[in-house]
């Protein structure tokens, strides 16, 4: 394989995967490499595309990010509250370029000059490495670098202290089921009925094992939503049903650390609904979590319509009405799911103008395949990064900071690749 400029950008893109792995510095590394790269050789073109409403509206978002940051800044200047005004500045100004990532991206695959067959291989790849590695160190007590087990119910593989295996596997393993039916037709026909289960309880097993429980119910509900939506797949959701129960049936009884992982998991749904069914929020046995999602509401209420900054909830949590200072709990970095987040970061504005655009990203590709007529309907490759947005959108789940190098990335990695692919297939309305 010759070294093209197309060549080179298609590997920068496979490398984001393996890059989420070594951390924070290589991941900006690529980022950036990525994105100057781009406009090295294509110089204003990627600027030249055709903006269409969903574009506008992210970049509104952007620019409510830098208001809310500046305006925050100000505040804090003139009441000589922070030590350092201006970081979050720094910070909104530097966030801008996801904006720059998104609108490359979208330029490199609308004109199909990025190759994704790499992209997936390495998906697959890196998502096997971190399920084997995690195999390897349940085994030995330590992974193949030598990284030791930190928690007993939690096994992080490659990442050290960091507890996010089982989040990895569930974000890039969704690509190993589509390597074979899209770029190896042929082997896809002779092994995929063999392999594509295999897959399955490899990754399955290692999140598991990884102890990161929402990862896992996010892992299933994909694959069981594209199944019900694909109508050559639905009739084996029974057999994944069966495979699904008997394996963790299995792993839940024979390892003790797993079942006590998933016992606390069923006592803290158990918590959440007890405290919404009686709506008693001080009762003792309320779930720990509803205090750290409950402290973004009087956080919010500090700065409602543009919201205090990125990055900004640590402070202006403690600075809330009615705070418990004799209290085990008094603040987290963030309230653990991003709609919270992003409410409180960028206020009520910032928040409507990100769900608007969730919105129209899923009217155009979720709605737009499954739901009507288009010429998205037969449009295999949009899949996994339609159900990989679903999931990491869902509303419903707890979650690290939306605003951090790793998720913001993943995030505009997967919604820029995503639209590009849409408008590569030239079937959706200029409005948009």
């Amino acid at each position: 394989m010759y070294l093209t400029k197309n060549n080179y950008l298609s590997l920068l893109l496979a490398l984001f995967p393996f890059s989420f792995i070594a951390g924070n510095l290589i991941i900006n590394l690529i980022t950036i490499l990525l994105i100057l790269s781009t406009i090295f050789f294509y110089k204003q073109k990627p600027f030249k595309i055709k903006f269409y409403l969903l574009d506008k509206i992210i970049m509104i978002f952007f620019l409510i990010v830098l208001l809310s940051g500046i305006t925050s800044a100000i505040n804090w200047y003139l009441e000589d509250s922070w030590k350092s005004p201006f970081k979050t500045i720094l910070r909104s100004i530097l966030f801008f370029r996801y904006f720059l990532l998104y609108i490359v991206l979208r330029f490199l695959i609308e004109n199909k000059i990025i190759n994704l067959k790499f992209f997936f291989i390495t998906c697959a790849l890196s998502s096997l490495f971190v399920s084997l590695d995690i195999f390897y160190q349940y085994k030995f007590g330590q992974d193949i670098f030598g990284l030791e087990v930190v928690w007993e119910r939690k096994l992080s593989g490659p990442f050290g202290d960091e507890l996010i295996a089982g989040g990895f596997i569930q974000r890039f393993s969704l690509f190993s089921f589509f390597v074979l039916p899209l770029f190896f037709v042929e082997i896809s026909k002779k092994f995929s009925k063999y392999l594509i289960p295999i897959l399955f309880i490899i990754f399955f097993v290692a999140i598991i094992l990884s102890g990161n429980r929402m990862p896992l119910l996010l892992f299933i509900f994909s694959l069981v939503l594209i199944m019900f939506l694909n109508k050559q797949l639905k009739k084996y959701i029974i057999y994944f049903a069966a495979i699904f129960t008997i394996i963790f049936s299995i792993i839940y009884n024979l390892n003790s650390e797993v079942k006590i992982n998933f016992d606390n998991m069923y006592k803290e749904i158990s918590g959440i609904s007890f405290t919404i069914l009686n709506k008693d929020f001080k009762d003792e046995r309320s779930s720990p979590y509803y205090k750290e999602f409950s402290s973004f509401y009087e956080t919010w209420k500090l700065n409602k319509f543009i919201g205090g900054g990125i990055k900004t909830f640590r402070y202006y949590c403690h600075l809330r009405a009615n705070i418990d200072r004799n209290s085990d709990f008094i603040c987290n970095m963030h309230p653990h799911n991003y709609y919270l987040e992003i409410l409180t970061e960028t206020g009520l504005i910032g928040f409507l103008i990100c769900l608007s655009f969730f919105s129209i990203i899923l009217y155009i590709s979720f709605f737009k395949k499954y739901f009507s007529v288009s010429s998205l309907q037969n449009n295999i490759i949009i899949v996994p990064f339609i159900f990989l947005l679903l999931m990491e959108i869902f509303p419903l789940r707890s979650s690290g900071s939306f605003f951090t190098t790793v998720n913001t990335t993943y995030i505009f990695l997967i919604i820029g690749i995503l639209i590009g692919l849409i408008r590569k297939e030239n079937s959706i309305e200029s409005i948009h």
